[in-house]
């Protein structure tokens, strides 16, 4: 069973997303009042989100409904300008119009499309191709990959630079034929190709990867894959009285929780006002989270893989390329779907459907203990509310997944999957740079740095941020044993300290607590920001990475809030040269204690390839966790309800199906 909803018409709360109504709004008014001709294109239109304060006094009762206003950007193919309008929607009126200079918005969808065409009309593209015996131009997969940053580029041009891959059928596996060596240079003003650089002629692989069944079978992809397993038995998960959610427009409430989902076409699934209600008093914990940013740079200079450097959202837009999920596919048991609306390049509304999933997950044991004495045992089961969506980014699927759970636990995790994004070489030769993954076919080696933008509200708007490590006491009167250890709490006072690695070998982590309030024992309460797995950029000085990328090589940036500042790497990076973004946020070196606060956290997937990953990966999983320390005054799961099967009888602790376990003599 299926629970859907389709987006509403009215709006109730001023952080909704747009309403499909509203965005055909926005675009009527900024040509009516801007003689927007053909030439102006609509890249993104979004929810002006009014200011913090303004919100929050709206939802105490303390002041009106802020204005409703849209957020658009414009691009002037004509003039090569890029424009950022404001629009009030309450007033039906545009309220500012700045135009930028030196600026490229991000990869609109008409030229991710337009650029295959030009591509395969050049002349100098064709006979590349032509060499390489490919005769059928139909059959050329183009990947239109960000231009980024080459001093040998023009200037002043919107560039693209696409690669290609041959399939051998309709619905084929083209990056199982990359085309090695040859790189396109476009112009998507002009929609010319400006460059044709041919490297030499590295042979097609021999072999398909498909991994459809329609397809994979009579490829003999693998030995031993003669037909889908049939061994597999039907798992139901069934909730015969519905989940325990409820939604309310944008608003959700399970258990305890309280939240806002929302979305932007660049960031996608963003969550706002993340609250636990405690004791009749919902407790607020962050104001607005969401990714803020994702780069993939490629560790291999060979001509083909050295271009590969992508900021998935500031070049292309994350929320714009979501999936729309399918009941038992994406997602499994009691589904919510949340449909989202975008916009396409004439400012017209595009819905895309069952883009955000939401439902409930067992998820083991919350808290166990068993008597040994009395043989009385005490279990209960713990339970999260998974919220997310999938987006397709070329030869790449990314899962963006939060997780809420009984025990005041929020967790961010992103799913990698996918095809990768290959190279030919001579079949025989060995890879110094990637891994052999079919014969003349090699997956290069690259990594995946993602940053999430925590604006942070634990029991209010004022908070601190310490640094805590493990530390051994030095031997002597206070370790007389060498067993001592202690915690060592070190404020990150201003910005020019909140730039930090984590430390797995002293537990390193970072507590956001707020210094105004305590818990029942006199501690301040606060939240705790646990690691996942992690790496840094291998990249070094004089890379794209390095010049383009620098959030990435830290894990935890923290900057006072300021509204304007929501991307690790900059508004704008498409075609950029320097890092802007969390670098140039911390140049003003703001004090960070006992203020309102932003916790940015950057994290890394190195992709070493496997010959497993191929033709489609196996789902890798990256992230992080927000857990409370001091923020309850005990175990906040202490309450969950007994599930009758682990209770049998009195004195008996039972399997899960319910038969008591048999005692044991204990003898001496």
């Amino acid at each position: 069973m299926t629970v859907s909803t389709r987006q509403a018409t009215a709006t109730t709360n001023p952080l909704a997303p747009l309403a499909p109504e509203e965005i055909r709004r926005t675009t009527e008014i900024l040509r009516a009042e801007r003689q927007i001709d053909q030439g102006i294109r609509f890249v993104t239109v979004a929810l002006h989100e009014p200011a913090k304060s303004e919100v929050l006094a709206h939802g105490r009762g303390e002041g009106p409904a802020p204005d409703r206003e849209a957020f658009a950007v414009l691009y002037d193919r004509g003039h090569q300008q890029t424009i950022e309008a404001v629009v009030s929607l309450s007033e039906g009126a545009v309220v500012s119009w700045e135009v930028l200079d030196d600026v490229q918005p991000s990869v609109m969808l008409e030229e991710f499309f337009s650029a295959e065409e030009i591509t395969r009309s050049d002349p100098r593209w064709q006979e590349a191709m032509r060499k390489r015996g490919v005769t059928d131009f139909s059959l050329a997969m183009i990947d239109p990959w960000a231009a980024g940053y080459d001093i040998d580029d023009p200037t002043g041009r919107r560039l693209l630079r696409p690669l290609t891959f041959v399939r051998s059928r309709e619905d084929d596996n083209g990056y199982a034929r990359p085309v090695e060596g040859l790189v396109v240079l476009l112009d998507m003003d002009k929609m010319e190709v400006i460059d044709v650089r041919d490297h030499g002629v590295v042979p097609l692989p021999p072999k398909a990867g498909n991994y459809t069944p329609e397809l994979m079978f009579d490829d003999d992809n693998r030995p031993g894959f003669e037909r889908l397993r049939d061994d597999l038995k039907p798992l139901e998960i069934t909730q015969p009285e519905g989940p325990s959610f409820t939604v309310d427009g944008h608003a959700v409430s399970w258990q305890k929780w309280r939240l806002r989902v929302g979305y932007t076409p660049r960031e996608g699934l963003v969550l706002h006002q993340v609250g636990y209600e405690d004791r009749g008093r919902l407790r607020p914990v962050l104001y607005r989270a969401s990714l803020s940013e994702m780069y993939i740079p490629y560790g291999d200079p060979a001509p083909t893989h050295r271009i590969k450097n992508v900021f998935d959202e500031g070049e292309y837009g994350v929320g714009v390329l979501l999936n729309p999920l399918t009941l038992g596919c994406d997602c499994l048991g009691e589904i919510f779907y949340f449909d989202v609306t975008t916009n396409d390049q004439e400012g017209r509304p595009v819905t895309i459907p069952n883009a955000v999933c939401m439902h409930e997950e067992d998820y083991g044991i919350s808290w166990k203990h068993t008597d040994f004495r009395t043989e009385k045992a005490e279990v209960r089961r713990s339970r999260r509310l998974v919220i997310s969506c999938i987006a397709t980014v070329g030869n790449y699927e990314y899962g963006f997944f939060w997780y809420l759970y009984t025990d005041g636990t929020i967790q961010f995790e992103v799913k990698l999957t996918g095809v990768l994004s290959t190279g030919a070489l001579v079949d025989g030769e060995e890879p110094r740079h990637g891994v052999v993954v079919a014969p003349g076919l090699y997956g290069p080696h690259h990594q995946h740095f993602f940053n999430v933008r925590l604006d942070m509200q634990v029991d209010g708007e004022r908070n601190s941020v310490y640094e805590v490590d493990a530390a051994a006491v030095p031997p002597g009167p206070d370790n007389p044993y060498g067993n001592a250890w202690v915690t060592k709490k070190t404020p990150l006072s201003r910005e020019s300290e909140a730039r930090r690695l984590i430390d797995p070998l002293v537990a390193r982590v970072w507590y956001v607590v707020n210094p105004n309030e305590v818990n029942e024992l006199g501690q301040p309460t606060g939240y705790k920001l646990m690691p996942g797995e992690n790496v840094l950029p291998l990249q070094q000085e004089g890379s794209q990475a390095f010049a383009r990328a620098q959030f990435a090589y830290k894990h935890l940036w923290v900057t006072r809030y300021d509204p304007t500042e929501r991307y690790a790497a900059g508004d704008y990076p498409n075609q950029h040269g320097s890092p802007g973004g969390l670098l140039e946020y911390q140049k003003a070196d703001r004090p960070l204690e006992n203020e309102d606060l932003v916790v940015w956290y950057s994290f890394g997937a190195h992709h070493v390839v496997r010959p497993e990953d191929w033709p489609v990966m196996p789902v890798t999983h990256i992230g992080f966790s927000l857990k409370p320390v001091g923020f309850f005054d005990g175990n906040p799961a202490l309450d969950l309800p007994r599930s009758p099967a682990c209770h049998a009888g009195d004195g008996q602790a039972a399997h899960g199906d319910g038969h008591p376990v048999p005692t044991q003599e204990v003898t001496e």
